[in-house]
């Protein structure tokens, strides 16, 4: 497998847009195409610059600027993940809203934590050094627009599938959420170790 290859999965399998749809499950159901379109438009473009950023700037932005350990950042970015997991398996879907608060104002809070997050920015970071800035900056692009676009394109299978099928897209919600939380909370304790461990050394 090529490096472009290799670092564009890695991207997609953490982006994870099927994972993404049942975070933005609420907005898929009261927004129209075009509204949705645009929030979920605008928060790609706002993840692009802060992955491009980390891409640039790699490492040196943690010891040198911030003169922070990485470990410290996937530590903290562990303990939010693991906050929004814990609230999805009390709350469900209605846990995100209250995260991301009104729809006008939601498209930086899609984009952060749903969209970046300390493993996505990581892989950013390695694919920066991994492949260079142009390419690393060209893999950014591709993985956050399949992922946009197939948020996109699975919004319109619900809205064609909902109205005829409701009891159905709702069980597989109740399940897809339950399964996320599970993955988003058990990930998050393995950053919160990795950062520890990281620090320790």
């Amino acid at each position: 497998m090529s490096p472009f290859i290799h670092s564009l999965t890695m991207m997609l399998v953490l982006l994870n847009p099927f994972l993404l749809v049942v975070y933005l499950l609420d907005l898929i159901q009261e927004l129209d195409q075009k509204t949705f379109s645009s929030i979920l438009i605008r928060a790609g473009l706002i993840s692009i610059g802060v992955f491009v950023f980390a891409s640039l700037s790699g490492e040196y932005l943690f010891t040198h600027f911030l003169h922070a350990k990485f470990a410290s950042f996937q530590v903290f970015g562990g303990i939010v993940f693991l906050i929004i997991g814990l609230r999805f398996v009390f709350q469900g879907t209605q846990a995100m809203r209250g995260l991301r608060g009104d729809p006008q104002h939601i498209a930086g809070a899609i984009a952060m934590p749903i969209l970046i997050g300390p493993a996505t920015i990581s892989a950013a970071i390695i694919s920066g050094e991994n492949l260079g800035p142009v390419f690393g900056i060209i893999n950014i692009f591709v993985a956050v627009a399949i992922s946009i676009l197939t948020i996109l394109g699975l919004k319109k299978l619900h809205d064609f599938v909902a109205p005829k099928h409701e009891g159905l897209v709702e069980r597989y919600v109740e399940i897809a959420g339950r399964v996320t939380a599970l993955v988003v909370g058990t990930f998050s304790i393995e950053m919160i170790l990795q950062g520890i461990t990281s620090w320790m050394k």
